[in-house]
C-alpha cells in the first residue's frame, strides 16, 4: 500500500526551473566522478532481456518482471530489467577488460511490485559499474577502497552542489563509517533492520553496512539480496560473513536513513553454490548465465548499482523522489503531496 511522509514545515529549497537544471548538474558531474575513480568506461545497455536465461535481476526472489512476447521471434518472452546486475557481468568479459578497469551505464527499470512511499518508485533509474577483479582481489579490503573511492564522489558533488546553490548546506560526515550486519543487530537487537539502519546512519552521518543477504546470529537476514550476482555467504574479516553492503546517509530532510547504493564483490563459482543451496534454488544452476558462471567463463567482478534519482532527492534536498522523477503515482499520495508542498512531476 501505498504511503507519504511529510516532513514537518517542508518547503523546496529549489523552485520548479532550478530542480531540473541541478537534476543535469548532479547527474552530469558525479558520473564524471565515478568513471574516474574507478576506471569505468560508459557503454549501452539494454532495456529488456530475454525471461528463461537467468540474466535478470531477480531482486527478493518474488518480485514479478514485466514481460511481453516479441512478434517477430516467433512470441518469445522478453522481460524489463530490475537491475543489471548479471548482464554487466557477462559484459565485462565479452569486452575482456583487464583487472581495475570496468564498465557503468544508465539502467533504467520498472518494478512494478514496488511499495510506492517517498523513496520508492516503479521508475528506477541508476548508475549501474561493474569492475573486472583479480581472484585475490576478493575481500573486503578491495571492497572498503571502492566504497572510499565512491564516497569521496559524493563529497566533491556535495561542494559542487553548494557551490552553486549556497542555500544548500552540506552535511555528508568527512569519512563513512563501516559496520558489519551482524555487529549492528548485537548492539540494538530488539530493533528492526531499518530502525537500526536510522540509529546507525543518525550516529555518523554515513555508513557502509556489510553483509547484506548472509544469516545474522539470530538465524534472520539484515535484508534481502538474490544469491547469484553478490557474494554475501563467503567469510570475511574476523569471522564475519559477507562481501557486499549498502552505503546508507542520514537524510537530514525525512530524518531516517537513506540508501544511495548497493555493491559487492561478485558470486564466485564456489559461493554461487552455496548461495543457492541456502536459498533453495539449486535449479538456477541450470540456467545459461549460470552455467557459464560455474564453468568458469566469466570474469571476476566486482559491481553496484547507485541511484540517480535518489542521489539527486538527497543533494537537493527533496522530500520525495517524484520531486525529481517523472512515475505514476496513486491519486491520494499526489494530493496529499501537494496540499503540503510537494510538487510531484
Amino acid at each position: 500500500m501505498s504511503q507519504i511522509q511529510i516532513p514537518k514545515n517542508y518547503k523546496s529549497l529549489l523552485g520548479a526551473k532550478e530542480t531540473e537544471h541541478a537534476i543535469m548538474m548532479v547527474k552530469n558531474f558525479f558520473q564524471s566522478q565515478l568513471s574516474t575513480a574507478l576506471n569505468l568506461t560508459r557503454v549501452t545497455a539494454p532495456l529488456f532481456v530475454e525471461s528463461g536465461k537467468g540474466l535478470n535481476d531477480d531482486l527478493n526472489g518474488v518480485e514479478r518482471a514485466v514481460k511481453f512476447p516479441v512478434k517477430d521471434m516467433g512470441d518469445a518472452q522478453m522481460e524489463i530489467v530490475h537491475s543489471l546486475a548479471k548482464w554487466k557481468r557477462v559484459k565485462v568479459t565479452e569486452l575482456g577488460l583487464a583487472p581495475g578497469f570496468g564498465i557503468y551505464t544508465d539502467m533504467n527499470a520498472i518494478r512494478a511490485d514496488e511499495d510506492l512511499d517517498n523513496i520508492h518508485s516503479l521508475y528506477v533509474d541508476q548508475w549501474d559499474w561493474c569492475q573486472c577483479i583479480k581472484k585475490e582481489d576478493r575481500t573486503i579490503a578491495y571492497l572498503k577502497e571502492a566504497v572510499n573511492k565512491i564516497y569521496s564522489c559524493l563529497k566533491r558533488t556535495e561542494f559542487y552542489i553548494y557551490d552553486r546553490y549556497e542555500q544548500i548546506k552540506p552535511c555528508l560526515p568527512e569519512n563513512i563509517t563501516f559496520i558489519y550486519a551482524d555487529d549492528l543487530q548485537k548492539k540494538y537487537p530488539s530493533l528492526s533492520p531499518k530502525e537500526r539502519e536510522s540509529k546507525v546512519c543518525k550516529e555518523y552521518g554515513a555508513v557502509f553496512l556489510i553483509g547484506i543477504g548472509g544469516k545474522l546470529p539470530d538465524g534472520t537476514i539484515h535484508d534481502g539480496r538474490a544469491p547469484d550476482y553478490d557474494d554475501w555467504i563467503s567469510p570475511s574479516e574476523g569471522g564475519h560473513i559477507g562481501l557486499n553492503g549498502d552505503l546508507l546517509v542520514w537524510n537530514p530532510v525525512l530524518e531516517q536513513s537513506f540508501e544511495l547504493s548497493s555493491m559487492g564483490i561478485r558470486v564466485s563459482p564456489e559461493s554461487l553454490k552455496a548461495q543457492l543451496a541456502e536459498r533453495g534454488c539449486p535449479e538456477r544452476a541450470n540456467l545459461e548465465f549460470h552455467k557459464r558462471l560455474l564453468n568458469g567463463e566469466l570474469s571476476f567482478t566486482m559491481g553496484g548499482g547507485i541511484g540517480q534519482s535518489r542521489l539527486c532527492m538527497f543533494f537537493l534536498r527533496k522530500a520525495h523522489i517524484g520531486e525529481i522523477q517523472v512515475s505514476m503515482w496513486p491519486d491520494d499520495m499526489r494530493a496529499t503531496a501537494k496540499k503540503n508542498g510537494i510538487s510531484l512531476l
